[in-house]
């Protein structure tokens, strides 16, 4: 017979102290699978995860592809029972410039009730999340569990479905749960149900064979900075909706951010007015979005007087639910060659793709998720909600386990900075988690007993 709720609390107030101590060792793995960076990090970080799920009486192996390396570990379901996957990954993004952190990146550290390093909320937590879910059932684990902890998600999962159609067989289950997104706010639970893609691409645009004079040819000759200006300046309109024909947008989006909220949790500056049109939701979460990443071009320190001949930018379009990343780059690509200014050269190469989604959030597996996450948020039910952000192989899921229902979890909260500076996880909020997915485990053998 499963534990009860009562019992369940128990074990994972028992277990939180293990499981903050081991979370805080894997934070100090600087596991960042980026090309440039020591990959032997990212080794030690799957060699730490495979021993936490050996520790939970799992079989573990270490798997890879063409990439960094993947961890699954199983135990195969009591008869009867279901069967659910729980994914995350174990690398995380660079920390970017270590003078806007207030304390070493890799050496957590907790400030006010909030446990801050790289990784701590993204996606280490949601390792550590599944690992307290295990401990807290020990031998009375009522479920088979697979789980799968990816090694390059930051940098674009590019094995990923490489290693999901190799391990296909072992990876089968009823239950997706993948633990890499957030939660509505500090307090209120969430169940992710929409995501949009994403197009990565460069553009290059050329006026000059090299650096000409700027005093002997400036004037007739156009440079190919103002060019690149010009052109990424087209991709919006004057309201700052996005300008690319054949995106596809949509509206609809049931929850909406109260202004005030969403400028403060994106730090927006004073003044600094929001762009486009629709609701905050529905232009984050089901309408295209553009944004210039990076732009290579001379510093200004050792720039000479002469005209800049090329001029690169990276961009990033994020994808509607409902679009698809290739007809989306065709789309954007012919844009950009419509649209660059006095006949410059310009060249147009895509970096990465990937797919949005919709989840259809009904069933049974979805009510055992609602309800323990009511329970474990003491009455507060979980918000549906859309995230702007991207999780491509949640469609691979979608395509190779068309039976299982995929529940994406996390967490995260709107104060967490993922992929920035301070990344910190509220840990009060994570024990919650914590509780969640041993509950959901518990309340899915229930619907299989039922």
């Amino acid at each position: 017979m499963s534990l009860s709720e009562e019992e369940l609390r128990a074990a994972i107030a028992r277990e939180m102290p293990g499981v903050r101590a081991d979370l805080e060792r894997l934070v100090r793995i600087p596991g960042i699978a980026f090309d440039g960076f020591d990959h032997a990090h990212v080794e030690r970080s799957a060699e730490a995860v495979a021993e936490l799920l050996r520790g939970c009486g799992l079989a573990v192996q270490i798997v890879r592809g063409d990439g960094q390396p993947a961890v699954i570990g199983r135990r195969p379901a009591p008869p009867g029972a279901p069967t659910v996957l729980l994914y995350a990954h174990h690398d995380v993004q660079p920390v970017g410039d270590p003078a806007l952190w207030h304390s070493e990146p890799f050496e957590p550290v907790e400030r006010a009730g909030r446990l801050y390093g790289r990784g701590a909320a993204d996606d280490k937590a949601g390792v550590m999340a599944h690992v307290a879910a295990l401990r807290a059932f020990g031998d009375d684990l009522p479920v088979g569990v697979v789980v799968f902890v990816e090694g390059e998600e930051e940098y674009g999962s590019d094995s990923l479905d490489g290693i999901i159609e190799a391990h296909r067989d072992e990876l089968r289950s009823d239950v997706i749960v993948i633990a890499d997104s957030g939660n509505w706010d500090i307090g209120v639970p969430a169940l992710t149900t929409s995501l949009r893609g994403l197009v990565n691409c460069f553009v290059e645009v050329r006026t000059l064979d090299s650096p000409v004079h700027s005093g002997m040819v400036g004037g007739p000759v156009p440079d190919a900075l103002t060019v690149l200006a010009r052109l990424i300046a087209t991709l919006h309109d004057e309201n700052g909706d996005v300008a690319v024909d054949g995106l596809v947008g949509r509206g609809g989006a049931t929850v909406d951010y109260p202004e005030d909220r969403f400028r403060r949790e994106a730090g927006m500056l004073d003044g600094v007015r929001l762009i486009g049109a629709g609701t905050i939701t529905d232009r984050v979460w089901t309408k295209p979005a553009v944004a210039v990443l990076g732009i290579d071009a001379p510093p200004t320190a050792a720039a000479p007087n002469a005209v800049v001949p090329s001029g690169r930018a990276k961009l990033s379009v994020r994808l509607a639910p409902g679009d698809d990343p290739t007809s989306a780059y065709a789309a954007l690509r012919a844009h950009l060659e419509k649209h660059v200014p006095w006949g410059a050269r310009i060249e147009v190469t895509l970096e990465s793709g990937g797919a949005p989604c919709v989840i259809d959030a009904t069933g049974p597996a979805y009510d055992a998720a609602r309800a323990a996450f009511r329970d474990a948020w003491d009455g507060v039910p979980p918000v549906d909600m859309g995230v702007g952000g991207s999780i491509p192989f949640i469609a691979t899921f979608q395509e190779l386990f068309p039976d299982a229902a995929i529940l994406v979890t996390g967490v995260e909260d709107p104060y967490s900075a993922a992929h920035g500076p301070n990344e910190s996880l509220h840990l009060g909020e994570f024990a919650r988690v914590c509780l969640a997915e041993a509950l959901l485990l518990r309340n899915v053998a229930a619907t299989r007993e039922n």
